[in-house]
């Protein structure tokens, strides 16, 4: 029998010898062994692979044959001012836009859900928003052009015989729409998950605090703003952190299906333009280059973010 006050009675093992744990362990260390290894093959061995940045890469001479050239290429991408601006004034704009979007309508769906007395309804309701997180964007694409196209969109067909409009509107071709269309395809896409990660932090909340708030005479509003949104705030500090490590990477799946040479303009974002110049026209290290500056850049954002959580609302990823 262990003190209350001994630390080994909430941990006997705690100061058992690391070898005596091993033995115990190994079997649990021996079925995660094929999953290190495959992290290491694919995800830390290709690390290796950023030398590419700093040389002057041919594939003929492979990434150490080629010839060392520092820090050239990431002072080549400060040279391109134009490029800058229009990379960042496409990105940081749809990405704010995004979290903002996505966040607020997340919360705002988590809360009617969670508010529906209906239960079976809810349910339905529910499982229709998450189905859309599983389409691809390809799939994604051919309903928006068999719905939006000019001329043979059904919604177009639909408004042009009413009298509505004179012509469809171009709403996968013209520049001015693209940001709107980025926003809210992928509001119709995530709802459904990202309501679902709100939901269940819902029911971590005491309906104590539900039960207590009616007893004393709070609504059905009362009670969201003074219960259901104070508690889901660790939760949503948590994605707005993650969020924000990715403010600079928009995806690439979705621009590479809905861009065009018409709302190229609007639609070039970093992923984007790191794939142009790579893959597409063959500069290696110019393109890996301004991969790792994003990153980095990534990385300071992410940790801006969670040191500003932690001191405004106490939760913070580490």
């Amino acid at each position: 029998m262990f003190d209350i006050n001994d630390s080994r009675a909430v941990n006997p093992d705690k100061r058992k010898p690391l070898s005596v744990q091993f033995k115990k362990q190994w079997p649990t260390l021996l079925m995660l062994t094929p999953a290190l290894c495959l992290v290491f093959l694919f995800s830390t061995v290709p690390l290796a692979g950023l030398y590419i940045a700093f040389t002057q890469f041919r594939i003929a001479r492979g990434i150490f044959g080629s010839e060392f050239v520092g820090l050239a290429n990431f002072i080549r991408f400060f040279k391109f001012t134009d490029d800058i601006n229009h990379l960042l004034r496409n990105t940081l704009t749809v990405n704010i836009l995004m979290i903002i979007t996505n966040t607020t309508l997340a919360v705002a769906f988590a809360i009617l859900i969670r508010e529906i007395r209906f239960k079976l309804f809810a349910k339905t309701v529910q499982t229709a928003s998450f189905f859309p997180y599983f389409i691809s964007w390809v799939i994604a694409y051919s309903v928006v052009s068999s719905l939006f196209a000019v001329r043979t969109g059904a919604v177009n067909m639909v408004l042009v015989d009413w009298g509505v409009l004179n012509t469809g509107i171009n709403l996968l071709g013209e520049a001015k729409y693209a940001h709107g269309l980025v926003i809210w395809m992928n509001v119709w896409k995530s709802i459904g998950y990202n309501s679902m990660i709100y939901i269940t932090a819902m029911t971590g909340i005491p309906m104590e605090l539900y039960e207590a708030a009616t007893v004393d005479g709070a609504g059905r509003f009362r009670r969201i703003w003074h219960i259901t949104l104070p508690g889901i705030i660790p939760t949503l500090s948590i994605l707005i952190i993650l969020s924000m490590g990715s403010i600079l990477s928009s995806g690439i799946d979705f621009f590479f299906v809905f861009q065009n040479i018409t709302n190229w303009s609007k639609m070039e974002m970093f992923d984007m333009y790191i794939y142009n110049r790579g893959l597409l026209k063959g500069d290696y290290s110019y393109a890996t280059a301004v991969s790792i500056m994003k990153s980095i850049v990534s990385i300071a954002l992410l940790m801006m973010a969670n040191f500003t959580a932690r001191k405004i609302s106490g939760s913070s990823i580490f």
